[in-house]
Parts: C-alpha cells; sequence; structure tokens
C-alpha cells in the first residue's frame, strides 16, 4: 500500500506544470549565471547583440567580425528584433534572451493543441535538448515555437496570424517558410497565402523604415551569398550538416554528387500522406503530420546542427504520444535509442570518445530520428488514425 502511495506521490510530481515550470526556468538561468560569473564568451548572443549595432552604423552584417568570431545568418529583420534586447545593459538583454528562448517554445507546447498527457511528455522528453540549445543562446527553440504556432493557428481557422507567423520565420532564417506544409489543413487556403505575401512584404519592407532602403537592399543581397557559401562549408563540418544528408556525406566521403539525390526521395515520401484526405478529420493524424514536419526540417537540411535537434526530437515526442494505438515495445526501443544518442551523446554523461571519434564526425546524431522518421512515414501511410474513444473536430 505504502509502495502504491510512494508510486502515486511520484506520478503527480512528474505531472505537475509547477515543477516543470520551475525545471525549464532553471535551464534558462544556470546557463546566463554560469557564463556571467566566470566571465565567459557567449558567441551565439554576442552576434545577434552586435547585429542590430552593425545595421545601425551601417556596416555589413554577412562578414566574421573578430568579437563575435562567426558569420550572422539572419534576415536584417532580425536587427530590428533585436533592438529592444541590444539597447539593454548586455547582460540584462543576454538574461531576456535566455528567458525569450526557454519560455515561448515551452508556452508553444502548453497553450496549443496538445493534452495534458502529450504536453508532460513532450517537456520533459524534450528537456536535455531544450539546455542543449539554451547553453549555446540559439534560436532553434523559436524555430520550434513558430512551426507549432501556425500548426495551431491554422487548426483554428486563424489563418491571418498564421500567415503571419509564417512570414516572421521566413523573413529571419528562412526555416519559417515550412509552415506552409501545414495549408492543406486549412480552410481558408487562398486567405493564407494571400495573407503570408502581406505580411512578407511589410517584414522584408520593416528595416528598410529604420536603417534605409539602400543599405537594407544590399545586406538582402549580400544575406543569400553568405547562406550559400554557409551551404558550400557545412557539407563536411564536424559541427554542421548533422542530419541524413550529413551521415551519408560524412560516412560516404564524397562530395562530387548533389544532396537532391536524397532530398527529392526524401520530399516524395514526405508528401505522399497528404493524399490521405479521409485522415484529416483526425487529430492524430494531423499532429503526427507536425511530427513529420518538424523531423523532416532537420533531416533533410545541411544547415543542421545539434542544437537544433530541439526541433527534431519535439517531432519524436508527438508521433510518439499522438498516435491513438498502444505503442509496440519497438517503439519504446527506439524513443530509448532516440534518447540515448540522439540526446545524450553530447553530454557528459556519455562516453566522450565515442561523442568525439564516432556520433560528431558522422553526424550520427541524426541516425534515431532518420529511423523514427521512416516508420512515421510507414504510419502515415498505412494506419488509421481514428480514435475511437475520442472526439475529434472535423476539417
Amino acid at each position: 500500500m505504502n509502495t502504491q502511495r510512494l508510486k502515486l506521490r511520484s506520478l503527480r510530481t512528474v505531472c505537475d506544470f509547477r515543477i516543470i515550470f520551475s525545471g525549464w526556468l532553471l535551464m534558462a538561468l544556470i546557463p546566463w549565471v554560469n557564463k556571467y560569473l566566470r566571465d565567459k564568451f557567449d558567441l551565439d548572443y554576442s552576434i545577434f547583440y552586435h547585429s542590430f549595432w552593425h545595421a545601425w552604423q551601417q556596416m555589413p552584417l554577412y562578414i566574421v567580425y573578430p568579437e563575435d568570431g562567426n558569420y550572422f545568418l539572419y534576415g536584417p529583420l532580425f536587427t530590428v528584433l533585436m533592438a529592444p534586447l541590444a539597447v539593454l545593459p548586455y547582460q540584462l538583454g543576454r538574461l531576456l534572451w535566455m528567458l525569450l528562448i526557454t519560455f515561448v517554445p515551452y508556452w508553444s507546447i502548453r497553450k496549443t493543441c496538445f493534452s495534458v498527457r502529450q504536453q508532460v511528455f513532450i517537456l520533459w522528453f524534450i528537456a536535455a535538448e531544450a539546455y542543449l540549445c539554451i547553453l549555446d543562446s540559439e534560436s532553434n527553440s523559436l524555430i520550434l515555437a513558430c512551426l507549432i504556432f501556425t500548426y495551431y493557428l491554422i487548426d483554428k481557422e486563424k489563418d491571418k496570424w498564421a500567415a503571419l507567423v509564417i512570414a516572421l520565420g521566413a523573413a529571419t532564417k528562412l526555416f519559417g517558410i515550412v509552415g506552409l506544409a501545414f495549408l492543406p489543413f486549412s480552410r481558408h487556403k487562398l486567405k493564407l497565402c494571400l495573407w503570408v505575401l502581406v505580411w512578407l512584404v511589410l517584414l522584408l519592407v520593416l528595416p528598410m523604415l529604420v536603417f534605409g532602403p539602400e543599405y537594407v537592399g544590399q545586406q538582402y543581397h549580400e544575406w543569400y551569398d553568405v547562406l550559400a557559401h554557409k551551404n558550400e562549408l557545412n557539407q563536411f563540418a564536424a559541427g554542421q550538416n548533422v542530419s541524413l544528408l550529413g551521415i551519408v556525406r560524412k560516412i560516404s566521403g564524397y562530395a562530387n554528387y548533389s544532396d537532391l539525390w536524397l532530398m527529392i526521395p526524401g520530399m516524395i515520401l514526405f508528401a505522399g500522406p497528404y493524399l490521405r484526405f479521409d485522415q484529416y478529420r483526425y487529430l492524430a493524424f494531423r499532429q503526427t503530420i507536425l511530427a513529420s514536419v518538424l523531423m523532416f526540417l532537420i533531416l533533410f537540411t545541411t544547415s543542421s546542427e545539434s542544437s537544433g535537434y530541439i526541433i527534431a526530437m519535439t517531432g519524436v515526442a508527438i508521433w510518439y504520444a499522438a498516435a491513438p494505438w498502444k505503442r509496440s515495445k519497438w517503439d519504446v526501443a527506439l524513443m530509448v535509442f532516440a534518447f540515448v544518442i540522439t540526446s545524450m551523446s553530447p553530454s557528459d554523461i556519455f562516453p566522450k570518445v565515442v561523442w568525439r571519434e564516432l556520433i560528431k564526425p558522422y553526424s550520427l546524431k541524426a541516425l534515431p530520428v532518420a529511423l523514427i522518421w521512416m516508420k512515421l512515414t510507414i504510419e502515415l501511410y498505412t494506419q488509421d488514425y481514428e480514435d475511437r474513444n475520442a472526439t475529434h473536430t472535423l476539417l
């Protein structure tokens, strides 16, 4: 009896959102305090912080500055969005950035399309990836939130605001345009597309109102050039191309082929389930499409990096939790495999020699996610997603 009570109490603790929120808050505060007290350089936030001041002083955005040590890869709009943080004292702005990249994705999971059970599972499962993202001050968690909010707003017929989120993501880091993958679920497809164009024009023009049209126009041109250049550098870079494309490229060691040989079959497999129109009515099917989008985005781009796996692993968690059937032991094994290899391998508790000599050089962090995406794709083609124990909104 005491054992049962203890298990029940432990379960209640794990499912208590006050506990979960506190854990995520610590994930934001610990890296900030650690770098502040040790006066450590924060590479990514430094790049974001200086981007606004470089734009303000009409300096080139897309060169490597000594104080930053790496390229700025975001659109000119990002410099405007950084202004409220950049004008604050540096450490205060950095603290607010840490809180932003922590709680915007947290909010997107808590307040959109997921049941309480799904929320608890997702937030615990992706915590390690979220911490890695926060530790590096990366913006990948914001891309995740953009995609979840886009899916949710389309599902709720708020197409104008979904279009804003798509345009915002596209104008800052291009990835936001992937939100159009949810267009088939919209009841107002033409309206959504028109609003995307309207918002995109407004957001692309906005930096010109702040920094001048001639300067910003030149920066758009240079943004394209630096992205093309970075794509070439990513092919064999140890910390980049952490994707299915990267696994094939790095294991084969062969440079003289186009990634399109993998991307086109991948896109065909990805798009096929959209033809199952009779499944659109089921929430589980739509959520699994969301999971597929989140994984596909990371698996089939050369710009994928380790901290970007907060996006893919959220997709993994949604895939597991959304199914209206009981998951098999093989599914559980895949989840454990993904957690150990994808989430834990960069951590201090994983054997460093395995990470350094095997997983990192060959982008094997992507392997479990690739296997799960393939199984997810098979399920999308073959499974019936009707939940006979629940009522779903009809599309």
